[in-house]
């Protein structure tokens, strides 16, 4: 019994990009993604790849919904002969501000995941970026997918509310498995692991207001000044 015990675990044959996507969103528990950081396939280059090509399908798609939605709305006010070609024209959008929106968002997921992971180790995490990266790609590629179908019913007159709302709490999952992917990648608890994702948010949400507060008390004795003069020039307006 000692001797199995102590067998140490070896890591299962690579799987196919469609399975592990499966277990990420299909076994929502950390064992799941501690599998999955130790597979030879746990790489950054091919979480960056699921990225791009997951937020290039869903914006492709939201692009397509949003240029219908704008063309009834010019159609509802009598500008359906300018909007002739509206699908047309729509599909060029998509076909080219998606690409460069994909690439944006893959940025800054390789930017964001750096920053937990670097924090993680300082509590103690035993990943890497490239695992993280890659179980948290396992988590938001196939959900950007899903979301940009879902955006496409949503679309749907009466009952596209409801497809909405199926997103919104797909996207309260995603932010669990997202916890549990930082938990099982560095084998540590669930605080370090809330921490780690929570704490550059709050940094940054620390930051821009500190940006906010500055500015507007360098700039206060110029819109002071400016009140002041809007004032006068009400005070001196001849009355009726």
């Amino acid at each position: 019994m000692n001797d199995m015990s102590n067998t140490p675990f070896m890591p299962a044959s690579p799987k196919s990009f469609f399975q592990v996507w499966m277990d990420a969103l299909t076994k929502p528990n950390e064992s799941t993604f501690a599998a999955m950081a130790s597979s030879p396939s746990a790489k950054a280059a091919t979480a960056y790849l699921w990225i791009f090509l997951g937020y290039l399908i869903q914006f492709f798609l939201s692009s397509l919904v949003q240029g219908a939605a704008m063309r009834r709305i010019m159609e509802q006010y009598g500008s359906s002969g300018q909007f002739a070609s509206g699908f047309g024209g729509g599909l060029i959008t998509a076909l080219c501000g998606a690409p460069i929106v994909a690439v944006i968002v893959t940025l800054f997921f390789a930017i964001g995941t750096a920053i937990v992971q670097w924090i993680a180790k300082m509590f103690g995490g035993k990943g890497n970026n490239g695992q993280l990266a890659y179980a948290l790609a396992a988590v938001l590629a196939p959900f950007s997918i899903v979301t940009g179908v879902l955006s496409l019913l949503s679309a749907i007159p009466f009952v596209g509310f409801c497809f909405s709302a199926i997103i919104a709490i797909a996207g309260l999952y995603v932010l669990v498995l997202e916890i549990m992917a930082i938990k099982g990648v560095n084998q540590f608890g669930w605080g370090a692991a809330i921490g780690s994702l929570f704490i550059p948010g709050l940094a940054i949400g620390f930051l821009c207001a500190c940006l906010i507060g500055g500015s507007l008390a360098l700039l206060g004795p110029a819109i002071r000044q400016m009140f002041q003069q809007i004032q006068q020039g009400l005070g001196t307006t001849p009355g009726y």
